[in-house]
């Protein structure tokens, strides 16, 4: 339905008008944040607008603001907000979407939110006042108060229709995070958007309404009024402090304002789909035909696009599997609707033209995404028409036999092929079967434990609520400040302090005791807190004046914002609330670590030098002794390429540049090219690292420690580079200290090498590769005299005869397969019609070759079946063709008894072999 005041908006306009109209009302306009859900375990994506506030909701975080607006990137493809089935198929599914949202953190309530709900909806864009309805809270149980005040809020709206106000029970009207925690009620508006939208008008006994099952009505926006906090299945208690969530549909919006039916026919999915029909080169009915493989496809890749641009690439697990599979699934469906070679970057270049100017991420890594997206289709292009086939004849047999395709054959399908399971599911529901997919996901899950030697681990009490009660008794009483534990782990690493708080097995105490291990809460600390990759400090509280204790620091938390608790063990005297000390940072190893995290900074600045912009970190480990840095990038570095970056990194440290730290806000940064880190969450200020002088040689958001130059960084040297993942490298590397050592150990060594050889160091190489020719040119001596020996010994095996077929059967001492296979071809060559069974152990270990004739195997005799009957002697199996077979085994002492199983398997195949 197309609003009254103006025509059509574009989509960028629709979602500024939304930021401008909270920022005139003191809002906070944040930056979405990444798809990639910093520090939260618990979801696999970012799936609504309040994931990025969720700890301000737990009450284990906070901001420097109370009111904040956004549009947040999402995603649903997985879990129970899973909407992968009815992509491409209805009219408003997806799986990467917007969420508009507003909230607000103990600051405005109800009455504003429905307010300005309302002004916005009817009176900047226009919506008519006589078609919108508002449900509010009616508990079906008679437990929770009924949401009277919003409702009578709705009423007072002008304009709004008094009977529009509907009650709804749990399921549609109340919002809960999980089965403890916030909860409250919520409000949700929706439009009529009249009888022609109804598609279920021949249904006879249909009624359109609100929250019904037809098309007429539409959710358009849901305010959530957080005023609860669910201590049991059914135990409410007032939260302190209300607040208010509100999430609305971006696309579902766009398609209301420019007055079309379905989101695919706004200015955010049209330039995709005219892009696939120009690159297909369809007419309109052509497109109309393959209209689900279009839709598919803009959605894919839209999806693909910004979960690169947010470092998820193709793999196999986690949100990298979610990753292959929706480029995958859009590349079969590409196929089908005509598609021959890899297409979907340039549907990427549309998704970035779209939304570039919301999103600059897109633009900053275009390039990453066009070749990731290329990559993938490439690397499935390989094997997905065998996978097909093979589908098809797994499918053939479900059909016959239950209907529905075993999991772990789904699994064999996806591990083999790289089918994944949303496209089996696909083709199997085209053809009215099913999957087990809980078999799927134990296939693969045990897979991944014996990949990984890892199992899910066992759930952990949550001491949330104990450490907020810690922090709230401390801010009432005044002995902690509201901000919280004064952070301080940039400056001086020797701080006086006050003891605020002692922890002992889980509870609150007034003392410590010598030998006991806990918890304490200084007023101030300048130890840092684990984070972006850092490790935590360690170090030593110790007492000022006469109680003469000592705390050794192993550890450092922060469980909820602003309470900082060092944890260790007392060493020496009696701690006690109240007292004062010395907090006392481990300076040589914090010294460890900001060599290891500047060289970090640098090293990801030498990959993406010389490997290209894609090489974006993807997961780090900054240590005392080592740093460890994942970075996106499909094959193994070459040793040339690894020299380079470590140049890099080592003319940087000569260069002693002088890094610039500063304060910014997060879109400045951003807009001057700063990189945000995957995975990382980032606040509207944010601290950034600059290194280089005339020309930035690195430039990155970030909370952790450095060096003042980083000529202090010493030597720098990668000792590692291997694989993580698919898509995913790993470089390990040291500085300072540890490097000066590596350096120590490998020179010591090469001298004794040099000493072991009868050389000098620095003769070594060329000394090494005249013995290596040496010990060649022995090898090959060797093999020939014993090729010499074994043919002697071949020569005295008895040739048998069946009919015109020889049978050469026995052992020979000291061969591989390949020699064994190399003395029987005179044999093979001289006899035109035979049967080879031949054994040896070398190393210990049995194996047998077994040859067949041609025209033998055409009559049925296998050299497969041969060679399998003799293996089960040794204990071993094997595999081949019908000519030519090998096995291998565990026992060498059975080889005679090999050979006389072969010789039984030859006589009861007699008759067959001399027909």
């Amino acid at each position: 339905m197309k609003p009254k005041t103006f025509a059509p908006p574009t989509s960028q306009a629709i979602r500024q008008s939304f930021l401008d109209f909270f920022a005139q009302r003191g809002h906070t306009i944040v930056p979405s944040s990444s798809l990639v859900p910093g520090g939260d375990e618990t979801l696999l994506f970012t799936n609504a607008g309040m994931v990025q506030f969720k700890d301000v909701f737990l009450g284990t975080g906070s901001r420097p603001y109370t009111r904040a607006a956004d549009s947040q990137k999402c995603m649903r493809v997985a879990g129970k907000h899973n909407d992968l089935d009815d992509v491409g198929r209805d009219d408003t599914h997806h799986t990467f979407f917007e969420m508009l949202g507003n909230w607000s953190f103990g600051d405005y309530y109800k009455a504003e939110a429905i307010t300005w709900a309302w002004e916005l909806l009817t009176e900047v864009w226009g919506l008519p006042r006589q078609h919108l309805w508002a449900t509010c809270f009616a508990d079906e149980k008679n437990e929770i108060p009924r949401d009277e005040e919003a409702a009578e809020l709705w009423r007072q709206q002008p304009g709004f229709h008094p009977d529009h106000v509907l009650y709804f029970g749990r399921k549609e009207n109340f919002w809960e995070m999980a089965d403890v925690g916030p909860c409250g009620p919520d409000t949700e508006i929706h439009l009529d958007r009249g009888e022609d939208a109804c598609d279920k008008r021949d249904v006879a006994g249909h009624s359109c309404r609100v929250n019904g099952d037809c098309q007429r009505f539409l959710e358009l926006w849901n305010l959530v009024f957080i005023q609860y906090n669910r201590t049991g299945p059914s135990s409410l208690e007032p939260l302190p402090h209300k607040h208010v969530d509100t999430g609305m549909g971006f696309e579902r919006l766009v398609s209301v304002l420019q007055g079309v039916r379905s989101n695919y026919e706004t200015d955010l999915f049209v330039p995709l789909l005219r892009t696939v029909q120009g690159l297909l080169q369809h007419d309109d009915r052509q497109a109309r035909e393959h209209q689900v493989a279009y839709r598919v496809i803009a959605d894919h890749a839209r999806a693909a696009s910004f979960l690169i641009a947010d470092g998820v690439v193709p793999g196999n697990t986690g949100r990298n599997y979610v990753c292959r599979m929706v480029i995958r699934r859009a590349a079969r469906f590409g196929a089908e609707a005509g598609f021959h070679a890899p297409f979907l970057a340039e549907v990427a270049r549309t998704v970035v033209d779209v939304y570039g100017s919301a999103y600059p991420e897109l633009v900053r890594h275009q390039r990453a995404i066009e070749r990731t997206l290329t990559d993938e289709e490439e690397r499935f292009q390989r094997t997905v028409d065998t996978g097909l086939n093979r589908l098809d004849l797994l499918l053939a047999e479900a059909a016959s036999s239950g209907g529905i395709l075993d999991g772990t054959k789904a699994f064999d399908l996806y591990a083999t092929y790289g089918l994944p399971l949303e496209i089996s599911r696909d083709i199997a529901r085209e053809r009215d079967l099913s999957v087990d997919e809980g078999g799927f996901r134990e296939a693969m899950a045990h897979h991944r434990e014996a990949s990984t030697g890892t199992a899910a681990g066992a759930a952990v009490t949550d001491q949330t609520p104990f450490y907020r009660g810690v922090i709230d008794s401390l801010t009432q009483s005044g002995r902690l400040s509201p901000s919280g534990v004064a952070y301080e782990p940039y400056g001086d690493l020797d701080l006086p302090a006050q003891v605020l708080a002692l922890i002992h097995a889980g509870r609150q105490v007034e003392a410590l005791e010598p030998g006991a291990e806990g918890a304490v809460v200084l007023d101030r600390t300048p130890f840092y807190v684990a984070s972006g990759g850092q490790v935590a400090d360690t170090g030593t509280l110790v007492s000022v004046g006469a109680e003469n204790w000592r705390f050794e620091v192993g550890d450092i938390d922060e469980p909820v914002a602003g309470l900082i608790v060092h944890l260790g063990r007392v060493t020496g005297g009696t701690l006690r609330v109240g007292q004062s000390c010395r907090a006392q940072v481990d300076q040589a190893r914090r010294r460890d670590i900001m060599r290891n995290h500047t060289a970090t900074h640098l090293l990801h600045a030498g990959l993406r030098s010389v490997l290209g912009e894609h090489a974006r970190q993807a997961g780090s480990l900054v240590a005392p002794d080592r740093l460890r840095f994942d970075f996106t990038h499909s094959r193994a570095m070459q040793p040339d390429e690894l020299a380079r970056v470590q140049r890099f990194v080592t003319s940087a440290v000569l260069e002693d540049y002088a890094l610039e730290i500063r304060e910014k806000p997060r879109a400045v940064a951003e807009a001057e090219g700063a990189m945000a880190l995957f995975g990382e969450t980032y606040g509207a200020s944010v601290r950034t690292i600059s290194i280089g002088r005339d020309e930035r040689l690195s430039y990155e958001l970030c909370g952790g420690t450095h060096v003042r130059t980083t000529g202090d960084i010493g030597p720098f040297m990668i000792v590692r580079e291997e694989s993580v993942a698919a898509g995913i490298r790993r470089i390990e590397a040291l500085t300072g200290r540890e490097a000066q050592a590596h350096f120590e150990r490998a020179t010591a060594s090469l001298e004794r090498v040099a000493a072991g050889l009868g050389t000098s160091s620095d003769r070594v190489e060329a000394q090494l590769d005249a013995l290596m020719r040496e010990h060649r040119d022995l090898t090959a001596r060797v093999a020939a005299l014993e090729r010499q020996a074994a043919g002697t010994q071949l020569a005295t095996l008895p040739i048998e005869e069946i009919g015109s077929v020889a049978v050469l059967l026995g052992t020979v001492a000291g061969c591989d397969a390949d020699t064994l296979r190399a003395l029987s071809d005179p044999f093979r060559r001289e006899h035109t019609s035979h049967i080879v069974l031949l054994g040896s152990a070398p190393d210990g270990k049995p194996v047998l070759i077994a040859s067949v004739s041609q025209d033998l195997a055409g009559r049925g005799i296998s050299a497969v079946e041969l060679v399998r009957a003799a293996a089960a002697a040794v204990g071993g199996g094997g595999g081949g063709k019908p000519t030519m077979a090998q096995a291998g085994g565990k026992n060498p002492a059975d080889l005679p008894e090999a050979i006389d199983r072969a010789r039984v398997w030859i006589q009861e195949h007699r008759a067959q072999i001399a027909a």
